[in-house]
């Protein structure tokens, strides 16, 4: 117990029903600790969740467009030809990415 971040532990008793509906709040907010879920709430009040999947699959994407636009320019630079075929896949992705925005931003409104 020395050795914890918060040593202080506080009791709360709740009925079969009461924590059924805070294991339901913390499903939809995808918190899987009760104690950070009930410390939260207790200190704010709220929590917010954003979804931020739309937004990782767009990271992901512009990390391998970029590896792509290293691996052309180091064979370009080296002397090497461009191909067409990583020209395509370049635009593929942009377009991947272009949508992944578009579908964030209406998410938003």
């Amino acid at each position: 117990m020395a050795n914890r971040k918060r040593p202080i532990i506080l009791r709360c008793p709740v009925t079969a029903e009461e924590r059924s509906l805070i294991e339901q709040k913390m499903a939809q907010l995808q918190i899987k600790r009760i104690g950070a879920y009930l410390r939260k709430m207790a200190i704010d009040g709220y929590i917010i969740y954003v979804d931020t999947r739309d937004i990782k699959e767009m990271n992901k994407l512009l990390s391998a467009i970029g590896r792509n636009i290293n691996q052309i320019a180091k064979r370009v630079n080296a002397g090497g030809p461009t191909y067409q075929a990583d020209m395509e896949e370049i635009r593929e992705r942009l377009d991947q990415i272009w949508q992944l925005q578009r579908r964030i931003l209406l998410s938003q409104r």
